[in-house]
């Protein structure tokens, strides 16, 4: 590799929760640079939680980590060209890579939703992933999957 790794700059926390993870999760949230109102959206979600939760004595950002750790992959299947044949190849996940994916996912699956606003889209697929149901889960499931039915290829790593 001829350049150098670029520098990870260090993220701020939230106002509210004072936590890194949110500001990624609302980074990734955000629609052209309009910070102030991706964290509206998770705000008023998180605040939706906390009112659907029902007798569970965990507070929304609990349930949150909960659904973000449900989604979370652990193996993917990468493409691997090897002989004049396409094999998918079981990897494992770094883990900043894993947190990324899970978070793209809730978001993702979280517009694709039949709510009126995207706080509550956003609300019920956390409530739904921390279930261990609901889109954004059946992605991770459906990965996992994917990588059982490939595992006679894993001896092609790379």
């Amino acid at each position: 590799m001829r350049k150098t790794k670029a520098k990870k700059r260090p993220l701020l926390p939230d106002p509210k929760f004072n936590d890194q993870l949110v500001t990624r999760f609302v980074n990734n949230l955000m629609l052209d640079g309009k910070k102030s109102i991706s964290f509206k959206i998770f705000y008023d979600a998180m605040e939706l939680v906390e009112n659907k939760k029902g007798e569970t004595e965990k507070g929304a950002l609990e349930i949150w980590k909960d659904a973000l750790t449900n989604v979370m992959p652990h193996v993917e299947v990468r493409s691997r060209r090897i002989g004049g044949a396409n094999f998918q190849i079981p990897m494992p996940i770094r883990a900043d890579r894993k947190i990324s994916m899970a978070m793209k996912w809730l978001i993702k699956y979280s517009k694709l939703r039949n709510d009126k606003s995207m706080a509550l889209k956003l609300a019920t697929e956390i409530i739904a992933a921390a279930k261990e149901e609901g889109a954004a889960y059946k992605k991770k499931a459906d990965t996992h999957k994917m990588a059982e039915a490939n595992k006679a290829f894993s001896h092609f790593k790379f």
